[in-house]
């Protein structure tokens, strides 16, 4: 049995639906195969949401609809009778105008889970159909039912053993070849939507993965494989064709979006290989990782990091315990659920990197009962392995440098945004 999962990027239009149906009609193993929201969907429904918690049910209707349409669109040109498609989600569209016109936006990642989520639905029901009437058949299923989460809204952790019993128990693979489901998504032991973080659909395919146990498991991007640097940043990127779960840890560690940090542990535990594949090209072979490689990683890795925020702490009257310091600061950060990237510390202050976040004034503020605080922002951190004085200076140049961390091997680097003229 192999997982296959589909990226946003992989179901935004008609054709790239098409494309799944096209890959899956060529195995004949058996698959279970996650997919993501429809291209940018995830992202306008955040702006749903948004509106929601604003009490501004006129907007944020008007900006569903937009989604909607998006949708039927997609569904007008992949079915030939389009009325199959549109009865598969018409009544998720009406679940959600319902909560828009009735809920109240109280608690919002409690509300982010319970609306984002339906991107995910909506899009399997679209592709479940489309496979069907083009003679894959097919098993949708609803992981909010089947990956049991805590109540960690936005960043809920599955719980391993009380999923495995309900995916083993709903994925028969004596009855159906092809089972279909959500990456992204799970719920709570009472039912309620939680999403598993951001890009958290390749998370999802290796939990899957691991609780039924697979052969393998494929994720297809809109890329080669892995790439040593991301190509809209970098010029003369290289295809890295196989790397170990440490290198993939570090590399998703530092910022890289191929792979999402969470993903290995799962794949690691039971040696699991992950396939990076071309979606566009899928008799290439992209990249694997895996336990071991034949040979290390020879080439230079480049990760950019954006939007980025340094801040600095100190305490008020220089009596500074550094463990009791670090244990309250981080506790704060932890509370806040910022994204700590990088650490440095000296006799009287410290200092970290972090993703800027709708949780950043929040923790400033708490800092501030504490501390005196200060902060940079529209920063970027780059992550170089690999690292070489000349690779330093074609990457940094004359770009103004506000913390820099360096190894035998790597480094990193805390910059000001660079502005295009």
């Amino acid at each position: 049995m192999k997982v296959y999962k589909f990226g946003g990027a992989s179901v935004r239009s008609a054709e790239g639906i098409r494309n799944i149906a096209h890959i899956v009609s060529g195995v004949s193993d058996n698959l279970f195969i996650v997919v993501s929201a429809m291209g940018k969907t995830t992202n306008a429904m955040e702006i749903v949401l948004d509106l929601f918690m604003k009490a501004d049910h006129k907007a944020s209707l008007a900006k569903l609809a937009e989604v909607e349409n998006y949708h039927y669109e997609i569904i007008a040109e992949l079915f030939a009778d389009k009325t199959k498609g549109n009865a598969a989600v018409e009544p998720l569209f009406a679940e959600l105008k319902m909560y828009l016109t009735e809920g109240v936006g109280d608690e919002y990642d409690r509300w982010y889970d319970r609306l984002v989520s339906y991107g995910e639905v909506i899009s399997t029901r679209i592709v479940s159909a489309f496979l069907a009437e083009s003679g894959i058949a097919n098993e949708w299923v609803d992981m909010r039912g089947l990956l049991v989460t805590d109540s960690n809204y936005r960043e809920a952790n599955v719980r391993m053993e009380d999923s495995q019993v309900r995916l083993q128990k709903v994925a028969d693979f004596s009855k159906n070849r092809i089972y279909l489901g959500q990456g992204f998504i799970g719920a709570n032991i009472k039912g309620d939507p939680t999403t598993l973080g951001r890009e958290g659909s390749d998370y999802s395919a290796a939990v899957v993965g691991n609780l039924l146990n697979a052969e393998s498991v494929s994720i297809w991007k809109d890329v080669p494989g892995i790439l040593n640097a991301d190509p809209r940043l970098f010029e003369n990127t290289v295809l890295i064709p196989e790397m170990t779960y440490l290198d993939a840890v570090e590399l998703a560690y530092s910022g890289a979006q191929i792979i999402h940090p969470k993903t290995i542990k799962p794949l690691q535990n039971k040696n699991i290989p992950l396939f990076v594949r071309p979606f566009g090209s899928p008799t290439e072979a992209g990249s694997v990782i895996k336990a071991t490689t034949e040979k290390p990683i020879d080439v230079p890795v480049l990760i950019l990091r954006k939007n980025q925020v340094l801040i600095t702490v100190r305490p008020r009257d220089f009596s500074f315990v550094l463990e009791e310091s670090l244990s309250k600061a981080f506790a704060v950060m932890n509370k806040h659920r910022l994204k700590v990237s990088l650490i440095q510390s000296s006799a009287i202050s410290i200092s970290v990197c972090v993703d800027n976040s709708r949780y950043l004034s929040g923790a400033l503020d708490e800092l501030g009962n504490d501390f005196n605080v200060n902060y940079n922002d529209s920063l970027e951190l780059l992550t170089i392995r690999g690292i070489s004085e000349e690779i330093v200076e074609k990457t940094t140049g004359s770009r103004t440098i506000l913390l820099k961390q360096q190894t035998r091997r790597s480094g990193r680097f805390l910059m000001r945004e660079e502005v295009n003229s």
